[in-house]
């Protein structure tokens, strides 16, 4: 059988809104996105590691993922597709505050897999406002916000992840602080109070990624960043750390799935 790996990078009509298809064998290794999710598989299943634990999803189930937190993907049986939509984390915290009457807070979506035909139904014409021209504005409009309030009412089970532990959270700000900086184990120890070994394995239980895996992670969402802005590839890759354009486009695809050249044709 020949293995499928088909993304699009569709131009969005919206202004921090990230709109990509999908239909893929790939298995994502852990990694991390700036932005929400909120996505819709259309066909076939798959298991993730979510910030609430392993998950399942299947066809007509919505996905999600909140900004930074550790997740991957495999599918179960043949490919998977999904559309999916990125949010910068700006807009889903202002619509958020509005949904809650100007509450503040933590804004995260508390489920990685809904399961709800309405809401199923909400997203594909979401999806469809966002990226075809004809559409009003105020309906698009109206659909991000009734969506962004379906996936955060949405409640049940367990809606908080573990603390990280304040050692950690020194050693993690060390790397967030300053992503190009040449930093070692032994940096993140003295930063931590901690031995390296002890950073090492406190930093992935608490992070889902070892501490080499964060640094890299952040690097590419400078990438990402950058390429979006337009800045050519072979300068983003410096720019945000990589040895070269080879490097970058390598942890790009196995990060995201699809190219850093596909990802910048949308913003042009």
């Amino acid at each position: 059988m020949t293995a499928k790996n088909q993304f699009r990078m569709l131009r969005s009509l919206l202004a921090g809104v990230e709109a990509v298809e999908a239909e893929t064998h790939h298995s994502f290794s852990r990694h991390t996105h700036e932005q929400f999710g909120i996505g819709l598989v259309s066909s076939g299943a798959q298991k993730s590691l979510s910030g609430r634990g392993m998950v399942e999803a299947v066809a007509g189930d919505i996905i999600t993922v909140n900004p930074n937190e550790v997740h991957d993907g495999a599918p179960i049986g043949e490919a998977r597709s999904w559309r999916i939509l990125y949010f910068d984390p700006e807009i889903v915290a202002g619509l958020s505050q509005e949904v809650s009457n100007g509450g503040a807070g933590r804004w995260e979506i508390p489920h990685p897999v809904i399961r709800n035909g309405a809401i199923a139904a909400r997203f594909e014409t979401l999806f469809g406002a966002v990226t075809e021209a004809k559409t009003d504005g105020m309906l698009r409009e109206q659909l991000l916000l009734q969506l962004v309030a379906d996936v955060m009412r949405e409640r049940g089970g367990s809606d908080e992840r573990p603390p990280v532990p304040a050692s950690i959270r020194a050693a993690r700000d060390l790397i967030d602080d300053d992503p190009l900086a040449a930093v070692s184990l032994a940096d993140l120890s003295r930063e931590s109070g901690l031995s390296r070994f002890q950073v090492l394995r406190g930093f992935a239980r608490a992070t889902g990624l070892t501490p080499h895996a964060y640094l890299v992670q952040a690097r590419i969402h400078i990438a990402r960043r950058l390429i979006a802005q337009g800045m050519p590839l072979a300068e983003a890759a410096f720019a945000s750390g990589f040895a070269d354009q080879s490097h970058m486009t390598r942890v790009f695809v196995r990060k995201y799935g699809l190219s850093p050249r596909l990802y910048a044709g949308a913003f042009l």
